[in-house]
């Protein structure tokens, strides 16, 4: 019998067994799928009708049980706890099930309806194994057991069928028996439970917490337990649920060991203590090498498509008798700022695949695991290495995976060095100077950029520990999912998010920032002007030329292009194209002109001064949406500001020491 129409419906698992994916594909949701821990920091919501229902759908963090320590575990928890959350599907890696099974148990305790939703089952086949689909509902007391594929999206139709089905008859019986001392202090805490909230809905599971001496537990539904708990008997309560999982398996899998997984055998070389930095550091200039010389090839249409777009405006407004001072705005300002960065699309839109094809083979969990020996040298775990890695695509969302890490302390010192990590904002500045100075080695000269950020980040890390005399930090734990092969569905979900948000900024930030930049450069105190050193731009340049001048960086120019740069690091490009007048600065002409123009103004600047520009975009101020993701992550100004500070610091600090030690010697 029906209790209500709308129906509220989380989805659990493990980190990497798929949940995300398989919520996108029920849903049609966007969301970010990546293969490693800590991206999924937040619940997210989709809805379906089915059958008659109104389903509400919660994606939450992947976790491994209930027992909050960590961010993801506590906004699970506090999820799945909700009265509002009357259905709960759990899915498990199905080539893993007996570590996915743990989490399993604690759910099937909240007294709340479970289905069990079986992914990845290919891979079970795929290793030789079988998995007794008649058995194992029986073992978990008889609630729906469904295989599903959410990369192939099998089995869906079917899942929310159980759905329905299993919140119209409720929740099953308990089926764990903890033996007769555990059993009868559960009961009496059941009874004071029941009778101090009578109307819970999770009655056996608080009371197990109370006897794990679980603290929010305590906190939240005080009971006299002294009498009953005289200690904790978590360690009971793990192994006996241990054990019942142990006769899970034994009865339900078989063949587990027919076929060797080919994972172990490449994790070998992949996660090898010595080899397993180098082969990571090979992967990411394949990365770039692809990412400059193919994006490269591609973007030779699109500078052609802008060139003959610029002259047909320009053309087309001097034929209605448009003022010249709006078709400078136009061609000058719009177009060449905007069209400038849309021309770096095929190099962006190669760096997001290949990322994305890394994090959906299972690749990027063992690049965190590799570096867990680095990241403790340095006082930071190999987990703190995951917003770092995530930074290389943009800088917000790894700010907000540090939230995966468990204490305020190491979410701030990994908020200090994650921007160091170039993301795809810088790739652009990267590109422009690297191909303008450095012809020959332009991908050997943006990809230092890179290793350099790595460098930097580790290195800042490494005095903050010392500094603190080397407070200690846990080691990752970590799990290292199966290789597998990308899937297309999901690689074209990242791709097109990553590139629409590119697209977005240039339509909205960056086409902004371009007209302020040709206002400030075609007005000053007497009006409009002719000459851009009279304008309100070289005013302020000038203004901080002798600062930057020790860094190779002595051009007005220069200053305004990085103080626009703050606004998004991508408008550094723009703002030259609008300084220097060209329209298409990304084509070889226009590369060429803007080297005549800067050389008009410095005969001397070459490539050193290039290479401490693009250090200086490296490691200054990092974006306004960053430092807006900043505050809001660490909910302090002050510490806002002081990573502006040291950030811009740092960087005035190491392109002077470049330039001027390389000035010495070229």
């Amino acid at each position: 019998m029906r209790k209500d129409n709308h129906v509220h419906v989380a989805f659990v698992g493990n980190p990497n067994c798929g949940k995300t994916t398989l919520f996108n594909a029920i849903t049609g949701s966007k969301l970010k799928v990546a293969n490693w821990p800590g991206v999924t920091v937040e619940k997210y919501e989709g809805n379906l009708q089915y059958e008659g229902y109104e389903l509400k759908l919660v994606d939450t963090p992947g976790i491994y049980s209930l027992t909050s320590y960590t961010i993801e575990e506590k906004v699970t928890r506090r999820c799945v706890l909700d009265d509002d959350i009357e259905v709960i599907v759990n899915v498990v890696d199905a080539s893993c099930l007996e570590r996915n099974l743990y989490l399993t148990l604690q759910l099937l305790e909240l007294g709340k309806p479970v289905i069990l939703a079986l992914n990845m089952m290919d891979i079970v086949k795929e290793r030789g194994m079988e998995i007794d689909l008649h058995r194992l509902p029986e073992m978990l007391g008889d609630i729906p057991v469904v295989p599903v594929s959410a990369a192939r999206r099998t089995g869906l139709d079917i899942l929310m069928h159980a759905v329905v089905h299993h919140y119209e008859e409720g929740p099953k019986k308990d089926i764990l028996d903890y033996g007769e001392e555990v059993e009868e202090k559960l009961s009496e805490l059941e009874e004071r439970m029941q009778s101090c909230y009578p109307n819970h809905s999770s009655i056996r599971w608080h009371a197990i917490k109370l006897l794990e001496d679980d603290e929010e537990v305590k906190k939240d539904h005080p009971l006299e337990v002294d009498a009953l708990a005289e200690h904790s008997y978590e360690k009971v309560i793990a192994r006996k649920k241990y054990e019942y999982i142990e006769k899970i398996m034994e009865e339900v899998l078989f063949y587990k060991d027919r076929k060797a997984a080919s994972t172990d055998r490449i994790d070998k070389i992949m996660t090898h203590p010595v080899w397993g930095v180098p082969v990571f550091l090979c992967i990411m200039a394949l990365v770039f090498f692809l990412t400059f010389f193919v994006g490269d090839f591609l973007k030779g249409g699109l500078e052609y498509a802008l060139a003959v777009f610029s002259d047909l405006v320009r053309t087309g407004l001097e034929g209605l008798h448009v003022t010249g001072w709006m078709i400078s705005l136009v061609v000058d300002g719009v177009i060449a700022g905007v069209g400038g960065i849309l021309t770096f699309i095929p190099n962006i839109f190669i760096l997001f695949l290949a990322l994305a094809i890394l994090e959906d083979s299972g690749y990027m969990a063992r690049v965190a695991y590799v570096m867990d020996g680095i990241m403790g040298k340095v006082g930071l775990s190999g987990r703190a290495f995951l917003p770092m890695v995530l930074g290389f695509g943009c800088t917000v969302p790894a700010i907000m995976a540090t939230r995966a890490l468990e204490t305020e302390h190491d979410r701030r010192r990994t908020t200090i060095v994650t921007p160091f990590m170039s993301c795809s904002a810088r790739l652009p500045v990267y590109v422009l100077f690297s191909g303008m100075f450095f012809p020959r080695c332009a991908m050997l000269a943006a990809f230092s950029m890179y290793v350099i950020g790595m460098a930097a980040g580790i290195l800042v890390a490494f005095v903050q520990h010392k500094l603190e005399k080397g407070r200690v930090n846990q080691s990752l734990m970590i799990e290292l999912p199966e290789y597998k092969r990308p899937n297309a569905r999901t690689i074209r979900t990242y791709v097109w998010n990553k590139l629409k948000d590119y697209l977005t900024k240039a339509g909205t930030t960056i086409f902004i920032a371009s007209i302020i930049i040709w206002f400030i450069l075609n007005f000053g105190v007497h009006g409009m002007v002719t000459d851009p050193s009279e304008s309100f731009g070289a005013a302020l340049g000038r203004f901080l030329v002798p600062v930057l001048k020790p860094a190779g960086l002595g051009l007005w120019q220069i200053a305004v292009a990085l103080i626009s740069g703050i606004s998004a690091k991508e408008v550094v490009v723009s703002s030259f194209s609008v300084l220097f007048g060209v329209s298409n600065i990304n084509s070889a002409a226009g590369m060429a002109a803007v080297i005549d123009n800067i050389r008009r103004f410095d005969p001397t600047f070459g490539g050193l001064n290039a290479f401490c520009l693009m250090l200086f975009c490296l490691l200054y101020v990092p974006c306004a949406a960053t430092l807006a993701t900043i505050k809001k992550e660490s909910g302090s100004w002050k510490f806002t500001s002081a990573v502006m500070v040291f950030q811009i610091g740092l960087a005035w600090l190491v392109s002077v020491l470049v330039f001027q030690i390389g000035s010495i010697f070229l």
